[in-house]
């Protein structure tokens, strides 16, 4: 698992390093061209890409394989070239392909002819895209999800002020980056073309929001992809450590805003990081909303739809298990923006205290980043967080999002999938029902923010 990660980080570096290189392969690649790839040992199909287990990414290929431990390359017998070979291992693997930056469409099919399946899928930096794809005994199926690849530039000579850590990070590198995960992971094909004009969700914020890189951190906007139709796309330019004024003067708003096409919705979670004094700090009922209703005009006045949401309660509670309200007034003024400005809300902040008071001072462990020593590599001291969640506390918090946008009868309803089972927070999911697997890239390290 080192060795993959350092991997990784190597290739996410040099590639990041060649963002600006115009003549690189995915700059002057034709942006409508559609790829399309054939997994495992057998003879391709016709018009698709040949990748086995001999494919390893490099930097100076187009495409490959990143895996700790061996990847299979399986053949089986069928008049369909396409479905009965396929590719497998017993650890989580990386498919890397460079693409031009864009929204896709991808089409994945998962099975084996004589086994069974089960795949988790995550794109770039761990945004969940398919959970727990299984096929029985000889059985194929195809999913179908959209994927943001995106860049740092705001235009020909500049581009958004990023953090150190973020130079190396899957989101903002000159590729597409697919993880294949699970108890047995299956890939017979993957087609990936341009998703056109779709609708999009931008989600923009802080470290409870942003898509983090590493685990054990985690937050509901890499969560909440998982439940959304493949008729919309999730793009989460939340960034850890950011508030209303930082965001605006690192050119993370202009970034959102150049992406931002008349019908796209806006989803805006700031407070964690506006409370700190210093540089960025803002009061509640004054500049932080004011800062709020900036953010709402220029929103709208490219025809977006924003939606504000209230910012999510610490790990924090009080002698009868109650949960102590960390965030001041700051929740409140975004109540207020929202009647004054007349702006759609999701109250993430009151859902967040029913679902951790539901949950308990001990069975809120399970769902932020707390663990003894010695659960991760090079963690020799335990880690307790009361503000980042880990995978579990994130997808919780997403299926708030989704039970809210439910709920009220919000015009993202239309989006939702259809298997989504409904959402209690007062009746959280059981921590030993949750299945999704850990990304292999690992680091212990503190997320910026929430001091």
């Amino acid at each position: 698992m080192e060795k993959m990660i350092k991997r990784v980080l190597v290739f996410g570096i040099v590639l990041f390093l060649g963002i600006f290189a115009q003549e690189s392969w995915a700059a002057i690649a034709d942006s409508t061209m559609v790829y399309k790839f054939d997994f495992g040992s057998g003879k391709g199909a016709k018009g698709y890409t040949k990748v086995s287990d001999r494919d390893i990414y490099r930097c100076d290929k187009e495409y490959g394989l990143i895996c700790d431990s061996e990847i299979v390359s399986k053949s089986r017998s069928g008049k369909d070239k396409l479905t009965r070979d396929f590719i497998t291992s017993d650890a989580p693997f990386l498919f890397m392909v460079k693409v031009p930056i864009g929204r896709y469409k991808l089409t994945v099919t998962f099975g084996d002819s004589k086994g069974e399946s089960e795949t988790t899928v995550k794109a770039e930096s761990r945004r969940l895209m398919l959970e727990n794809v299984k096929t029985e005994f000889g059985e194929v199926i195809t999913k179908t999800f959209v994927v943001d690849v995106r860049s740092p530039r705001l235009d020909q000579s500049r581009q958004i002020w990023l953090k150190y850590r973020e130079t190396s990070f899957l989101n903002w590198d000159n590729k597409l980056t697919i993880e294949f995960n699970g108890k047995r992971p299956c890939v017979s094909s993957i087609k990936i073309e341009p998703a056109g004009d779709l609708p999009a969700v931008l989600l923009i914020g802080d470290s409870t929001v942003t898509d983090q890189e590493y685990e054990p951190w985690a937050a509901w906007g890499q969560m909440v992809t998982r439940f959304f139709k493949p008729s919309i796309v999730v793009a989460n330019y939340a960034q850890s450590g950011e508030g209303l004024k930082s965001f605006k003067q690192e050119g993370r708003l202009e970034k959102t805003l150049k992406e931002l096409n008349p019908g796209d919705f806006v989803l805006i979670q700031f407070g964690t990081n506006d409370k700190v004094p210093g540089e960025f700090h803002v009061e509640p009922f004054t500049g932080y909303k004011e800062e709020l209703k900036y953010y709402i005009d220029t929103i709208q006045a490219k025809g977006g739809k924003p939606i504000l949401v209230t910012p999510i309660n610490f790990r924090s509670f009080d002698e009868k298990a109650q949960i102590i309200n960390k965030l001041g007034e700051y929740p409140e003024a975004m109540r207020q923006t929202s009647r004054e400005e007349n702006v759609p809300m999701i109250d993430l902040n009151a859902m967040s205290k029913k679902l951790f008071e539901a949950m308990g001072p001990q069975g809120t462990k399970n769902a932020f980043v707390v663990y003894p020593a010695d659960t991760f590599p090079g963690q020799i001291k335990a880690l307790s967080d009361g503000i980042h969640q880990n995978p579990y506390g994130a997808y919780e918090l997403a299926k708030c999002i989704v039970q809210w946008i439910i709920d009220h009868d919000m015009e993202l309803k239309e989006f939702i999938v259809a298997d989504f089972p409904g959402f209690e927070p007062s009746k959280p999911d059981l921590f030993e029902s949750f299945h999704v697997p850990y990304s292999p890239s690992i680091d212990i390290n503190r997320p910026a923010g929430g001091e």
